[in-house]
């Protein structure tokens, strides 16, 4: 189990919402401006010094790399999820869209699995052992 590389990433992540906290304020707004995305470049920033300078020795850098891949996803997912609070408050066009996307989606994956060919032969599980 790699778990290298979570303090620096926690350690970036921290002072990116303190810098994206301090841009807000600074551009006159309430809210966190860029945060994770700053926390995202002092973490690629961070690794790159660390690797230049002999700092940071292989496993490290595994750990690191995989908190850096992973990271992207739940940023989105936390993006995702803003998007759907701001939708579900903004009324009723957005969410009708959010679902006809969803139905759409639904029906162009059934569409394409039922392209694919009917597999010859007896399944796996009934062939004789």
């Amino acid at each position: 189990m790699i778990i290298y590389g979570t303090a620096l990433l926690a350690g970036c992540h921290l002072l990116g919402i303190i810098l994206g906290d301090l841009l807000g304020q600074a551009l006159g707004m309430t809210t966190n401006v860029g945060g994770v995305g700053i926390a995202m470049l002092l973490l690629i920033g961070s690794r790159l010094y660390l690797h230049r300078h002999g700092l940071l020795c292989a496993t490290s850098e595994n750990g690191v790399n995989y908190w850096g891949a992973i990271y992207i996803p739940v940023v989105v997912a936390m993006a995702m999820q803003q998007n759907v609070v701001a939708a579900l408050r903004s009324g009723r066009v957005a969410v009708f869209s959010a679902v006809g996307s969803v139905v759409i989606c639904a029906l162009f994956v059934a569409f394409i699995n039922r392209l694919e060919p009917e597999p010859s032969g007896p399944p796996p599980e009934d062939q004789p052992k």
